[in-house]
């Protein structure tokens, strides 16, 4: 690959592009037309719209998300795991001329069955710029990734977000609420609660209770279900993993939503890194493109 080239993150709602010379961010584009959202265009049309004026001669784009699903625009096959760091920039799938996706992840096994799309290319980056045996990738769908230097050994996903946003917007807790409000108190109580009490399950209706009955203020109950999910989702996977706790973990997100996980580690008694999930994005591309070149 050449000294120019093109990063684009394709999720299902979005699209983020970057263009580098010479390691260096030059331009950046987004569009809401994720591989869900094409409002009838095709994937190309799309591509071409995003990467105007961009593209010179043999310009090499390498893009990674849902745009290698079978939503997408061609399907990258998964790599299974354990997988080499390394294995990422040799599975391109060529779209065009000079246009690749990265390939996913997947993990197969008796008590686990996971893909992940996208969160690999951040992860590659992460391995870089704050190398960890325990990487934690929160967002919609939270990732939880055990590697060592040169390769992804296994991953978990937990349903965070997801979960976090359906409570709150299709379930009886939220019902009837009026406009939520930042409370770090608030977050912490059901921060403690999720972490101190594993059976997560009795404990959902009851916040519907505690602000029926005035204990839980109406504009806080999504700041404390935040807590009580992501104690919870901590207190499992440390659980899980074991990492060890004088050695940080890596978390790779945005700096609010890392915060909340930098929090839930700190009463487990555990380290944390923080890693911009575009930084460690970016970062990835950069390595792939830098193999690939070689």
């Amino acid at each position: 690959m050449t000294s120019r080239y093109i990063a684009i993150d394709w999720g299902s709602t979005n699209l983020r592009a970057w263009l580098f010379q010479d390691g260096i961010c030059i331009d950046s584009r987004q569009t809401t037309a994720g591989v869900t959202r094409l409002n009838g265009k095709t994937p190309e049309a799309v591509f071409d719209e995003v990467t105007h004026n961009w593209r010179e001669e043999n310009t090499p784009v390498l893009m990674a998300g849902m745009v290698g699903s079978n939503a997408g625009w061609k399907i990258a096959p998964y790599l299974p795991c354990p997988a080499r760091f390394s294995d990422l920039s040799q599975q391109l799938t060529p779209v065009l001329d000079n246009v690749w996706i990265i390939p996913g992840l997947s993990v197969q096994s008796d008590d686990n069955c996971n893909v992940m799309r996208g969160e690999e290319t951040q992860l590659l980056g992460a391995r870089t710029l704050g190398p960890s045996s325990l990487y934690i990738m929160p967002g919609t769908h939270c990732k939880w990734v055990h590697a060592d230097k040169d390769t992804v050994q296994d991953f978990r996903t937990v349903m965070t977000g997801e979960l976090h946003h359906i409570l709150l917007n299709h379930s009886l807790i939220g019902t009837g609420l009026p406009e939520q409000q930042t409370s770090h108190e608030a977050f912490l109580a059901g921060l403690h609660r999720g972490i101190n009490d594993p059976d997560l399950l009795p404990r959902l209706f009851e916040i519907r209770a505690a602000h029926v009955l005035g204990e839980l203020p109406r504009s806080e109950v999504s700041e404390f279900l935040s807590g009580l999910l992501i104690g919870n989702e901590v207190a499992a996977m440390t659980r899980q993993y074991a990492p060890d706790n004088q050695q940080p973990v890596t978390i790779v997100a945005n700096p609010s939503l890392s915060q909340r996980y930098v929090n839930a580690l700190g009463l487990l008694g555990y380290q944390a890194k923080v890693l911009d999930g575009d930084n460690a994005f970016q970062a990835g591309i950069r390595s792939i493109a830098n193999a690939a070149a070689n």
